[in-house]
């Protein structure tokens, strides 16, 4: 049976899933294809950030993935005799939600693909292999291995490190992969019980130990050059790896036992034509970072919203241009940054481990505590793609400050009210998508009839933020069309985030990036350049 839909996405794993959703959201006609016939239900990932579990939130997700998830997961980075090195415990909510949390990622993926059935324009066809694909002038062609059909005006290609679309398009996958392999031991009952992560930097052999939810425990050991396969399925050999760990390794209720390879790969290109490549197939990194998941996350929500965009007509192909455009400087930089952590602690040269510890010991109060809060973890950050950067503006009524310009990275969620005072996170207070936020004021004064009616297109939501001392003022006088939202004061509150800052309004993108800042009374030209940048309009 041949089908026909917007954008067809290859592989119904957590990249392909989440866009999936949020192109759902938009009515966007999507279909999931998925060569097996259900979802693979071993954990590969086990740790999810704050910036994928505000897109879970935008996505309508969250509360589903949450009871999925522990909560602020501490890692101990230790060396061969238990000392610790460096600690990762970042305690921030700038985007809303903890920053590091342990995860079981097939529970999570079951939330995401039930998550479909909301959405009438989005389906997922099982045991369905892409066996070939043709570029048309308005769309592609996707052959499956049963003979059918799907024809697409665009194609993700989802489908992990191994893609078939990417070899298929001759896409170079540089970088590199390392000679030995690794083993991944997950185990129910954790014989443990502690709920933090431990990645031992071991020259005799590297490990890691992770508290998962719902009391399962992974390990993961390198495997040396003369070890492999066999090795993993007897368990004399896994038991002699767990026995520093455990009183009885025997006595343990083993879940799966895998072997897996180190790679720290990035595709040559992101787009060919109407085919699109994200999550591993287009990066791979070292799982010592934490944050092949999540990258591939950060995919779906680049490209989702700019998908939805050109498919309803509100912006031509040209914006597509601009998920590579943003997302390979940050899928660089977080492989270079996970390759590096992966060498320092898969290091089996006692001298090298040595000169680590050395430089570990002497690390000042300043360097540990920016290690503890993960400040070695890059934040996007876009110079080009749907992004204006504005002076910064020349006023007697500005203090002078050295201020760096945000636009082009993300704006934070803070905790605010609705316009009747229910507290809530800032996405939920405001609503999602575009959206333009004025400091104390109302935006539409700012606004030509012109530019109002681009955003009405759009959709965009005109934020007006005021103090909650101020919400019933604000509540009764707010023009049509407006949202209302109190600001709750505090050091993390939108109030000190305007104050830091020359700048009384913001333009949000739908994936929460800053798309311009500046004064209110540059917000209709400010607006203008955005739309113009992403719309052409």
């Amino acid at each position: 049976m041949n089908k026909v839909c917007d954008v067809l996405v290859v592989g119904a794993g957590p990249v392909g899933l989440t866009l999936a959703n949020l192109l759902g959201q938009q009515g966007v006609d999507v279909l999931v294809v998925e060569r097996e016939h259900d979802l693979i239900d071993y954990p590969r990932a086990v740790g999810i950030d704050d910036e994928a579990l505000r897109a879970m939130q935008t996505a309508g997700l969250v509360d589903e993935v949450l009871p999925h998830t522990i909560p602020d997961q501490k890692i101990y980075m230790i060396n061969g005799d238990g000392a610790i090195l460096s600690e990762v415990n970042p305690t921030t909510r700038e985007f809303g939600w903890p920053r590091r949390n342990g995860f079981v990622q097939p529970l999570v993926d079951r939330v995401l693909l039930a998550g479909l059935d909301r959405f009438p324009s989005a389906a997922v066809r099982f045991g369905a292999e892409v066996v070939d694909l043709a570029e048309e002038d308005d769309g592609v062609v996707a052959a499956l291995a049963d003979g059918s059909a799907v024809r697409a005006r665009y194609v993700v290609a989802a489908e992990g490190g191994s893609s078939p679309t990417r070899k298929r398009l001759g896409i170079s996958f540089e970088g590199e992969t390392r000679p030995t392999d690794g083993i991944v031991i997950d185990v129910a009952n954790d014989p443990i019980g502690t709920p933090h992560a431990v990645f031992g930097g071991d020259p005799a052999r590297s490990y890691a130990s992770i508290a998962l939810p719902h009391g399962i425990r992974r390990w993961e050991f390198t495997l040396f050059e003369d070890e492999g396969e066999a090795d993993v399925e007897d368990d004399a050999f896994v038991f002699g790896l767990l026995a520093p760990h455990v009183p009885d390794p025997s006595k343990l209720d083993i879940i799966r036992r895998r072997v897996y390879r180190h790679h720290a790969r990035i595709a040559g290109r992101f787009r060919h034509g109407r085919i699109f490549l994200a999550g591993d197939a287009a990066h791979v990194m070292p799982v010592v970072g934490g944050q092949g998941w999540n990258s591939g996350i950060r995919d779906a929500f680049n490209l989702g919203w700019k998908l939805a965009a050109v498919v309803k007509g509100l912006s031509a192909d040209g914006l597509l241009d601009t998920y590579e455009t943003e997302r390979l400087g940050h899928v660089t930089q977080m492989v270079a940054v996970s390759l590096r952590m992966a060498k320092e602690m898969t290091d089996h040269d006692p001298e090298k481990a040595a000169e680590r510890d050395r430089i570990a010991a002497a690390r000042t109060p300043e360097e540990r505590e920016a290690q503890k809060r993960q400040a070695f973890k890059p934040q996007p950050k876009f110079d080009r793609g749907v992004v204006v950067h504005t002076p910064l503006p020349v006023s007697k009524s500005l203090p002078v400050r050295d201020v760096a310009r945000l636009a082009g990275t993300i704006f934070p969620q803070p905790r605010a009210t609705d316009a009747e005072g229910a507290e809530m996170l800032l996405d939920d207070a405001t609503g999602q998508g575009w959206r333009i936020l004025a400091w104390n004021n109302d935006p539409t004064a700012f606004l030509s009839a012109e530019r109002r009616a681009a955003l009405d297109r759009l959709g965009a939501r005109l934020v007006q933020v005021v103090p909650t001392a101020q919400l019933p003022w604000a509540r009764e006088r707010a023009a049509a069309g407006v949202t209302v939202v109190g600001d709750l004061g505090g050091e993390r509150s939108l109030q000190a985030w305007f104050d830091a800052r020359p700048v009384g309004a913001v333009v949000l993108r739908p994936d929460h990036v800053i798309a311009a800042e500046c004064l209110t009374q540059e917000l209709d030209d400010v607006v203008g350049r955005v739309l113009e940048a992403a719309f052409a309009v």
